[in-house]
């Protein structure tokens, strides 16, 4: 089989997932004949799904690799044939562990955390909110006094988007076209998405259920746009598919581990634009807007509440790996996270989703690896750099350069 072959049934295959579960495919900028092709063909049987999966992965070691179908690209495919050998099985009914199925979606393994780790963290807490009474009252009553108004959250988001946008194009050069669009939705298990549309166009959803807060927005806004999502699929779109012909960027498919990569790559856009003093930064062009913002102090809360990541995770195996109630869950994620009936239920609805229960495995592993990565970096590399190689290069977590 050539690489050209391969590469389209793997697109085929991936558009046939979409026809199974309405978003699966997130993204798809590729020939347009494919995605005709799939729609006009029977409805797709998962095990027949299955089956193409593994009769591909069975073929890609046969694939001659040379210049340009290299052993990273065969390794790429690899991955993603195997999280959608696992997808199919799962939709055609079969029992597959919680830890087998993100480790076959994601390329980690992954456990619960420490919970010493979440005590610590609330004592960080306890420091950085300072004042007295019980620390649920004190989050809440810090989180309340965050909240950015409805009516000014339209303005926020471009005034962050701009001063952003200006940054990333310093460093990391972006086609004249691309554009980010943004509107504001309710009723989603999220708090923001990314709707790549092709030909460096994005538009963003923000949630208006979740009440956002000012510390949160800016990361928000780089997590999605500048320099995360909006940026990663540009940069690709320009540099592996229009200058490489890498026709197998053209599709991003939910539940692989590109979705890891792209999560913690988004996760830590703010770290990599502006640094990890970004409060000072955020505070003035809060100001600008007649917003008053505490940047030291919210570096400090988010500082902590970094120690508190893996209690998402450790929420999803509770309920999927334990089989526990979903009400243990939501008090579990009440006492760690330090948050309200409301917001513990919400999160519940994002672990319970059929198509995204796995899903916040990417933020917490997909942070935790490329964090660790991005400080690792050689001597003399700056960390915009470094950065650069995750928004260019088709990597996944197990073949990152060390």
């Amino acid at each position: 089989m050539s690489p050209e072959v391969l590469i389209r049934e793997f697109l085929l295959l991936g558009l046939r997932f979409d026809r199974i579960e309405d978003g699966y495919v997130d993204s798809f900028t590729g020939d347009p004949a494919l995605r005709r092709q799939v729609a006009d063909e029977p409805d797709p049987v998962p095990t027949d799904l299955v089956k193409q999966a593994r009769y591909l992965l069975d073929a890609l070691p046969g694939v001659p690799l040379d210049e340009q179908f290299t052993a990273m690209r065969a390794e790429y495919l690899r991955a993603h044939l195997r999280a959608l050998a696992c997808a199919g099985r799962k939709f055609a009914g079969e029992q597959v562990g919680f830890v087998e199925e993100v480790r076959d979606y994601f390329d980690v393994t992954i456990t619960k955390g420490d919970p010493e780790t979440y005590r610590q963290a609330h004592r960080s807490l306890e420091e950085a909110l300072g004042g007295s009474g019980p620390l649920t009252e004190r989050i809440a009553a810090y989180r309340a006094g965050e909240e950015i108004a409805p009516q000014r959250l339209g303005e926020a988001i471009d005034a962050f988007s701009s001063a952003l946008r200006d940054r990333v194009r310093a460093s990391y050069p972006l086609p004249d076209t691309e554009t980010v669009e943004y509107e504001i939705v309710t009723d989603k298990p999220w708090s923001g998405f990314n709707y790549y549309r092709g030909n460096y166009t994005s538009t963003v959803a923000v949630n208006a259920d979740l009440k956002q807060q000012m510390s949160n927005l800016p990361r928000l806004v780089a997590h999605e746009s500048y320099p995360g999502h909006h940026t990663e699929h540009c940069r690709k779109e320009a540099g592996l598919v229009a200058g490489l012909g890498q026709a197998e960027q053209t599709i991003f498919l939910v539940n692989t581990p590109q979705c890891l990569m792209a999560e913690g790559l988004a996760d830590l856009a703010l770290y990599a634009a502006v640094g990890p003093e970004w409060g000072g930064w955020a505070a003035e062009i809060y100001a600008d807007l007649g917003l008053r913002f505490d940047g030291q102090r919210a570096q400090a809360v988010s500082a902590a509440m970094a120690g508190l990541a893996d209690v998402r995770q450790d929420a999803a195996l509770m309920l999927h790996d334990e089989h526990r109630d979903p009400d243990d869950v939501v008090a579990y994620l009440r006492r760690w996270l330090l948050v309200d009936e409301t917001r513990a239920r919400h999160m519940l609805r994002f672990l319970s989703s059929p198509l995204w229960r796995a899903y916040t495995s990417t933020y917490v592993e997909g942070y935790r690896l490329l964090r660790g990565w991005l400080d690792d970096r050689p001597a003399g590399m700056d960390l915009a750099e470094r950065f650069r190689v995750l928004l260019d290069e088709p990597l996944i977590p197990s073949t990152l350069p060390r």
